[in-house]
This record gives C-alpha cells, sequence and structure tokens, in this order.
C-alpha cells in the first residue's frame, strides 16, 4: 500500500495528505481533518481503538472467531482496515515500514506521535518551551504586521499540535502587548472602543494593518510637507529679503540726496558770502 503515496496526487481533495517525515505537526493538523471529513467513525477508531469482538460466555468475555462474525461485525472490521488504508496511503515508504507491523490503526497513529512528538515529558518540555517564546513575544523593530502575526501564529500552532490551546481573548491581549511603544495611542483606541473578550483576532489583525498603511502613508508624504514648508520659508525669506532691499536702497538714495542738497547748499553760501566780500571792496 505504500506505492500509493504521492506528493503531487496526495495534494488532491480525495487522498490524504502525505508524510515523508518532516513537518509532522502541519501533517498530523491536515490528516485530523482530512480523516474527520471522510467519516467521523474512522477517526474515532483512531484515537480510540476499534471495537473487540467478542461473545459474553458464561459471563466473561472471549473473543469471536471467523465464522461467529455478523454484519455489524463485519462493518466494524471494514471501518478499521478503512482507517489503516488511509494512513498507509498517505505514508512514504520509510514511514510505512516504521508502522506497518502494527495491528490497529490506533497503535499506527500513537507510534508516529511519540516518534516525532515524543513521550509525555518531552511534549511537556517542548509546550514550556514554545509557551516561554510565547510569554516573550514582541513585535521586532521595522517588522511589519503581517511578518509579526506570521511568527507569531508558528508559535501558537505548534502549542496547539502539542494540545496547548489559547482562546481568542487571550491571542488578542498578546498581540496588543506585543506592539512598540509608537503604537499605544492606537492600541488605547482599540481597548477603548472594542470589547476585547469578543473581539475576533481577524478584525484586530485587519484594524492594526490599516493603521499601518495609514502610518505608512504619513511618512512617505512627511518629506514632501517638509519639502513645500522649507520652500515655502525660504519664499518667504526671499520676499523679506527684497523689501529690506528696497528699504535700503531707498534710505541710501535718500542720504546720497540729502548729501547733494547740502553741498548744494554750501556752494550757495559760499557764493552769496563771496559776493558779500566783492561787494565791500568796491566800496
Amino acid at each position: 500500500m505504500a506505492t500509493f503515496f504521492n506528493d503531487n496526487v496526495s495534494q488532491s481533495i480525495n487522498m490524504p495528505p502525505s508524510f515523508d517525515g518532516n513537518n509532522y505537526s502541519y501533517w498530523k493538523t491536515r490528516m485530523t481533518i482530512f480523516i474527520q471529513s471522510l467519516d467521523y467513525q474512522l477517526w474515532n477508531i483512531i484515537t480510540n481503538g476499534p471495537e473487540i469482538l467478542t461473545n459474553l460466555v458464561d459471563g466473561q468475555r472471549i473473543l469471536k472467531m471467523n465464522n461467529e462474525f455478523n454484519a455489524h461485525d463485519y462493518k466494524s472490521l471494514k471501518l478499521n482496515a478503512k482507517a489503516k488504508h488511509v494512513i498507509f496511503c498517505a505514508l512514504s515508504p520509510s514511514e510505512f515500514n516504521r508502522v506497518s507491523s502494527l495491528d490497529s490503526v490506533k497503535e499506527m497513529w500513537d507510534r508516529l506521535m511519540v516518534t516525532y512528538e515524543g513521550t509525555n515529558q518531552v511534549k511537556d518540555t517542548k509546550i514550556n518551551r514554545l509557551v516561554h517564546d510565547y510569554e516573550l513575544f514582541t513585535m521586532l523593530e521595522n517588522e511589519n504586521i503581517s511578518s509579526m502575526y506570521a511568527r507569531f501564529n508558528d508559535i501558537i500552532n505548534a502549542l496547539k499540535g502539542l494540545g496547548n490551546v489559547y482562546t481568542n481573548h487571550e491571542l488578542v491581549r498578546k498581540i496588543l502587548r506585543c506592539l512598540p511603544k509608537s503604537w499605544e495611542p492606537k492600541v488605547t483606541v482599540i481597548e477603548e472602543a472594542k470589547d476585547l473578550s469578543i473581539l475576533p483576532l481577524e478584525d484586530l489583525l485587519g484594524s492594526l494593518m490599516t493603521h499601518e498603511l495609514r502610518m505608512s502613508e504619513q511618512a512617505r508624504n512627511e518629506p514632501k510637507k517638509k519639502m513645500i514648508a522649507l520652500k515655502a520659508s525660504k519664499d518667504k525669506e526671499s520676499d523679506e529679503d527684497k523689501f529690506e532691499m528696497a528699504l535700503l536702497t531707498k534710505r541710501i538714495r535718500r542720504i546720497l540726496l540729502d548729501k547733494k542738497n547740502f553741498s548744494k547748499k554750501q556752494l550757495s553760501n559760499r557764493k552769496e558770502i563771496r559776493a558779500k566780500v566783492i561787494k565791500k571792496k568796491k566800496r
């Protein structure tokens, strides 16, 4: 059955997602939904194990022989075989060899979980590390909202795969706390205007991205505004300089004119004095 593994075919909606030993958490999530979409009874068999077919004899449960199976038993056996088939079709040859010797599909599923998630002790260690990353998570300098949320989503998805799930309210609060100080006015507006206990995470991200676009647009327009203001200031200074130059020129002309008039007056006075002197001599 391992020959059914095909990474291209497995992307079809009718084929299980393929697993070759890489990115188990991603595959586990997709595989869970795929199996549940096929038949929820299959998922019940995988998580709880197949039904044990027994007869009650003298107050004791005894395994049924093949010739004792009824229609219900055959249906149960068929579901178990179908569940195993789905798992086998999803696995690469190496992963198929890892679980093919096991009897029940639950044992196969559990073997893969222990192999790639570890024992409970290992899982707890992974959870503690991821919770630590979650609690210390902050938005990086020069990082946009989309990139920040991609990093954040990796952490919460990894935790979810290990069974540690945060509520929407907790995620909304955490996103608001991780934003830098430059976002404080926006955070305050959201906290005052929205009920964070029911605010969907998607709505919060949409609001933050919209605000981010406005901030980017303002940052792009700021140099233009400064250039316009600088030009206006220079034009004003130029007009003031022209006005002052005109006043200075006017004053200089007035001074020169006054000096010229003064010289003319002095010359006239000298002529009058000289005329008087000549007149006296003639007498």
